[in-house]
């Protein structure tokens, strides 16, 4: 798979939680369970998207979203409240990926009544590949010349519903509207024979569209350009920068669009063959514009490469190594991150990775009136020094601090 700042292209999902009036959209239908009366509420669920790795497409089918008052409800109880697409509703997730855009990356999957009361229990529900066949999931790996569909192996889960943690109230004549945010590189798993699973990893954001917006250089649009909002070296939000030919007003656009408020985010701009640029202490209320056209210092690339082996031995997580910085006077930020490649084996549990790494000096501002201009001045101590972190669900993350490039790192990873 391609790394972090090869995310060039968006994968990342989105249904629902807002107590407000919003507008309703079209799409699926009010399913069983669904109240009817003055008294009752209603629920909408909506999808978007956010960069992803290593893909061109990113297909799955959605046949229902199911919402229950109770967490301990089984899929065949009573009492559920579905939103039933029918047919269900093949989507390319990639296709939702600029929040600037007129519709804002969303997909409207539909409505439903509810009776007013306290739900603790959201499922979604995704139809079911046939045999082996890319009929129903699937992706395109930007790696693949020929573009050849890859079928995604799906676990009966999927057929039930991806339970996830949430839980809402409605009132009487109130509107809840669910966004969620399916994580593509956590949610597909390359195994060692060549096949792919979805794994769906789902949790609610915010559905109230604020952020943090503003510009990068145009000479940059053709670099893999990956803008973050992270806390804590956290990624939070991932966006590309617009590129869509002039004349165009976005073009060099990015959008961090749906992020928690009251918290001050560190802004983090990667290209290939550049050194890293970092707005720290971005505040978000409801719309932040940072709206320099940033741009980014050329430098030279190596690369820290490197094994990672899971014990107990596993090819069923998704593994990842991600390369960190400390800044002088600032914040802790991630500059890339990636999916380690499962090695062909008799056993499964060992992966590889190749991490490129820019070797000059981040350019580092603090949030304040514009314009905003990042510096490397201060930051000569940071070039080529960085914390490599290996990860895993199920497993104790392991890092590994002071590393330069050009070196080799491996780790193993146990719960």
């Amino acid at each position: 798979m391609n790394t972090y700042a090869e995310y060039s292209k968006t994968f990342r999902w989105i249904a629902v939680v807002l107590l407000s009036g919003l507008v309703a959209g079209c799409g699926g239908d009010g399913g069983s369970g669904g109240a009817t009366g003055a008294q009752a509420g209603v629920l909408g669920v909506s999808l978007t998207d956010a960069p992803a790795c290593g893909f061109d497409e990113v297909n799955v089918t959605v046949s229902r979203v199911r919402v229950h008052q109770s967490d301990s409800a089984g899929e065949n109880s009573a009492g559920w409240n579905d939103i039933t697409l029918n047919p269900p509703r093949t989507i390319n997730l990639l296709n939702l990926n600029d929040p600037t855009q007129p519709n804002f990356a969303l997909d409207n999957l539909g409505e439903t009544s509810l009776a007013a009361g306290h739900y603790t229990q959201v499922r979604l529900v995704l139809a079911d590949n046939h045999g082996n066949q890319p009929t129903a999931n699937w992706i395109v790996l930007t790696a693949d010349p020929t573009k050849t569909p890859v079928p995604l192996e799906t676990p009966s889960a999927i057929r039930s519903g991806v339970k996830l943690i949430n839980q809402f109230s409605v009132a009487g004549g109130q509107r809840v509207d669910l966004l969620l945010d399916f994580d593509a590189c956590k949610s597909i798993v390359q195994r060692g024979n060549g096949t792919y699973a979805l794994k769906p990893v789902i949790k609610v954001i915010p559905y109230v569209l604020n952020g943090i917006d503003g510009f990068v250089d145009q000479g940059l649009l053709g670099s893999h350009v990956v803008v973050t909002a992270q806390v804590n070296g956290q990624i939070v939000r991932a966006t590309t920068a617009n590129t869509n030919l002039a004349p165009n007003p976005n073009r060099g656009k990015f959008f961090l669009a749906r992020l928690p408020e009251g918290v001050n985010y560190d802004v983090v701009i990667t290209a290939d063959g550049h050194a890293a640029a970092v707005i720290s202490g971005v505040p978000v209320v409801s719309s932040t514009s940072i709206t320099t056209p940033f741009s980014l210092s050329a430098s030279p690339v190596q690369n820290i490469n490197g094994t990672v082996t899971l014990n107990p031995a596993t090819d069923e997580e998704a593994v990842f190594v991600a390369a960190k910085q400390v800044l002088n006077g600032g914040p802790t930020v991630t500059v890339k991150t990636l999916v380690a490649a499962p090695l062909p084996s008799v056993q499964p549990g060992d992966f590889s990775f190749t991490l490129a790494l820019p070797t000059g000096a981040p350019a580092v501002a603090s949030y304040g009136p514009l314009p905003i201009l990042p510096s490397a001045t201060e930051q000569s101590g940071v070039a080529d020094l960085y914390t490599v972190q290996a990860s895993a669900a199920g497993y104790t993350a392991q890092s590994l601090s002071n590393v330069h490039t050009g070196t080799t790192q491996n780790f193993t990873l146990i719960p």
